[in-house]
Order: structure tokens, then sequence, then C-alpha cells
């Protein structure tokens, strides 16, 4: 299935997708970082938003 671009939140919000520009939005504002540090964090601890969390709340 398909993203639904008219959302503005993430599809599976278990999930961190940074190849989706509307979802990285969503991300960054959520965890309060930016895109670099978001993508840094999803290339070091993995796609799940709580391990992302944990990992921007170290820095």
């Amino acid at each position: 299935m398909a993203d639904d671009k008219t959302k503005t939140r993430p599809q599976d919000a278990l999930r961190v997708n940074v190849h989706e520009a509307y979802e990285v939005e969503y991300w960054t504002k959520k965890f309060g970082c930016t895109s670099e540090q978001l993508k840094a964090a999803v290339k070091k601890v993995g796609v799940m938003a709580k391990d992302v969390e944990a990992e921007l709340k170290r820095r």
C-alpha cells in the first residue's frame, strides 16, 4: 500500500521512515532535532522510534 501524501503523520508510528519528506518533518518536530540528526540516529540505531528517540536524547 502506497503512502497517502495527504497525511501528516507516519503510517507506522513505531518506525521512523527517513525516505518520505512528510515523515521526516513529523519526526523532527516530535523529537526536536534536525533532519540530519534524525537520519544519523536512524543510521546508528535503526528505524524503531523508541530507539531513535533514546539516541537523540543522548546528544
